[in-house]
């Protein structure tokens, strides 16, 4: 019992860490040491899931707990201050980096030293991640919709239903990956504010419903992209773990770019609280990711 309370409560903080873009769930899993159990457990096996019940319940539980109780709070903070949110994101993501960096570049066993070749297709692979995420955002700002806003939720409609559906799968793909965030690609994706405006929203009696339909697709998509995102990651890791880092890597760098917010009107205030939204952000996700690179080199 005490060790699926611990479990529990474990999942509360993994979940609270997936909705915010930038910090990974699962460097927390990593840091209370039970990646290997996370990942050998979530699985299409039936038997296997049942014969694991005593871990998957709690954590998954726990995690749609947190998810639920940090959602509010965010919701919050763009309606009343959004340049600061979106600079302490921006932060986040420039945090990152460096681990990324690393995990691209990192030599795998049985290397004395990394080749030329290897090198090249790593900065490649970046590029390509980094052209996606340019070529995604000019297409969202000419033929975006009212789901930029958290303040209001779009109307429900088959294609946003499949890009809900499509951010959910590789948000919890991501989310596998020690050091990388599935909130964030669902940020990427132009999802994230639809989801966190509309988990509040389920407990409004004039948008329930609204609400309902927006997140069904997405909790689908989560639960299908933990469950083949397990097996999908690991076969991607083992053969090839530099290049899976080195499109992130590059999504990343693009979504700096396209996320860093536009002000206007600055004063000496706004300039501060910028700086500071900025600079707590890169400590945080920079500190958080160095518990899953410890892991990672150690392994």
């Amino acid at each position: 019992m005490i060790e699926i309370i611990k479990t529990f409560f474990i999942g509360i903080f993994v979940g609270m860490a997936n909705v915010i873009p930038g910090v990974s769930g699962g460097t927390l899993v990593v840091v209370f040491n039970i990646y290997d159990k996370f990942v050998n457990a979530i699985t299409f096996n039936i038997k296997k899931l049942l014969k694991n019940w005593k871990f998957v319940v709690p954590i998954l539980t726990g995690m749609l707990l947190g998810i639920l109780l940090f959602s509010k709070l965010i919701t919050i903070l763009y309606r009343n201050c959004p340049d600061q949110t979106n600079f302490f994101f921006t932060g986040l993501l420039i945090g990152s980096i460096p681990l990324l960096v690393k995990y691209s570049f990192n030599k795998n066993s049985g290397e004395t030293k990394s080749s030329t070749a290897k090198n090249t297709g790593i900065i490649l692979c970046a590029l390509t991640g980094l052209v996606l995420i340019i070529v995604f955002s000019v297409l969202q700002s000419r033929y975006g919709t009212a789901e930029k806003t958290i303040s209001t939720l779009p109307q429900w409609t088959v294609p946003l239903a499949v890009k809900i559906f499509l951010g959910g799968i590789l948000g919890a793909v991501a989310m596998i990956i020690p050091g990388i965030s599935g909130s964030l690609i669902m940020l990427i994706l132009g999802i994230y504010p639809i989801i966190m405006s509309s988990i509040p929203a389920m407990f409004v009696n004039d948008t329930a419903l609204q609400a309902l339909f927006l997140l069904l697709p997405n909790g689908v998509g989560v639960l299908i992209g933990l469950l083949a995102g397990a097996k999908l990651i690991s076969i991607l890791l083992k053969k090839v773990p530099n290049q899976t880092y080195a499109v992130i890597l590059g999504l990343i760098v693009g979504s700096i770019y396209t996320m860093w917010p536009r002000v206007s009107n600055l004063t000496a205030s706004k300039i501060v609280s910028y700086v500071l939204c900025l600079i707590f952000g890169i400590a945080l996700s920079y500190l958080s990711t160095k518990f899953s690179g410890d892991e990672k080199s150690s392994s």
